[in-house]
């Protein structure tokens, strides 16, 4: 509740200053604007002198004078309010000054134009012309300025919200994989003393490298590689000679960066599927690959297999296809397929130009 109550009173403030900011934007100007503005104002007030356009200056005064005042306003409250100055109030005022210049600048269009003995427009149309012009030329930047920065507001906060679902999805992996670790250490243990200390020894080993990037935000091909190495080299002290596998990084690829852990799942899901159901020799191979602006990464398996049932239902893959729809949406792909031959093979692609997580 607290959480809530901290974000809500950030996401206040951050609008705020990003009102505060957006009318000092457009109704602020240095000394030089000022004076550029001011030329171009006494340019177009003595064009209408000198072709004698009385009705044309009266209007063109009407409609400046009241604009310029709504800017004053709104730039002494931004000075005076600063944080506290939100859009729905700054439009208030806007309008509402827009509204009152109209209506103190009426008198004084009437009178100029009766001691020149020229037509004046009604009351109504003028206030309408004032007001619209007004409105549209001042208010229009303003409501853009507002839709702009709750667009990034939104962005930001979807961007927080993907962060926060991005971390729980990779937390589900670690004891995912360190349970399965841990659990065929336990098998050894029970059946092969000797070499469940050996085993141990490599997940110490391992897992002294492996730990300090678990949690971190994003890793690279070869370092997803090496770690891949590391379980495959602890499984086959397991499975001895029933497990073979082979691993193909080219070195041109080793430093493209990737998502951290998943390859990890593909290469656990082909040991739990392919290796230990099936009595014999089991061959793994992990290769990768670029094909223009995407990486290729597959695993490959001739074990056991998986059935229709199970095909690509488990946590570890259902937690990479989540993974890869929040970090990649359709730019990234997932295949899991058997072949003819009798071979698993797991696909996954990625874009290569936006290997990154985006978490904070």
């Amino acid at each position: 509740m607290t959480t809530a109550a901290t974000t809500a009173t950030d996401t206040d403030r951050d609008d705020c200053d990003d009102c505060a900011r957006a009318v000092r934007r457009l109704y602020g100007c240095t000394w030089r604007q000022g004076l550029a503005s001011v030329a171009c104002l006494a340019l177009v007030a003595g064009a209408a002198l000198a072709l004698r356009h009385d009705a044309l200056l009266a209007l063109f005064g009407a409609i400046v004078l009241p604009g310029f005042g709504a800017c004053v306003l709104l730039l002494a409250a931004a000075r005076l309010l600063g944080r506290r100055l939100g859009w729905t109030f700054a439009a208030v005022l806007l309008l509402g000054a827009i509204g009152a210049g109209a209506w103190a600048v009426l008198p004084g269009y009437v009178r100029v134009l009766a001691a020149r003995d020229v037509h004046a427009l009604p009351d109504p149309q003028l206030l309408a012309c004032v007001f619209g012009v007004n409105a549209a030329v001042l208010g229009l930047p303003l409501w853009l300025a507002r839709t702009r920065a709750h667009a990034r507001q939104l962005a930001e906060l979807r961007h927080v919200a993907l962060a926060a679902e991005l971390k729980a999805l990779q937390a589900q992996v670690e004891p995912h994989f360190l349970y399965n670790t841990l659990a065929n250490t336990r098998y050894l243990a029970r059946h092969q003393p000797a070499r469940a200390v050996e085993m141990l020894e490599h997940l110490i080993a391992y897992l002294h490298s492996a730990l300090p990037d678990m949690r971190s935000q994003a890793s690279t091909l070869g370092r997803e590689f090496e770690l891949a190495g590391h379980y495959l080299a602890l499984m086959a002290i397991r499975f001895g000679e029933r497990l073979q596998y082979r691993l193909d990084c080219p070195p041109a690829l080793a430093a493209v960066p990737m998502p951290p852990l998943l390859l990890m799942t593909l290469v656990e899901n082909a040991v739990r599927h392919g290796v230990e159901p099936k009595p014999g020799t089991v061959r793994i191979d992990v290769t990768a690959g670029r094909s223009g602006d995407s990486l290729s990464i597959v695993v490959a398996d001739d074990g056991a297999g998986m059935d229709q049932a199970a095909l690509g239902s488990g946590v570890g893959l259902r937690n990479l296809r989540q993974r890869l729809q929040a970090l990649y949406g359709a730019r990234a792909g997932f295949v899991l397929r058997r072949s003819d031959a009798g071979v698993t093979e797991s696909v996954l692609t990625l874009p290569v130009a936006a290997q990154r997580e985006r978490v904070a």
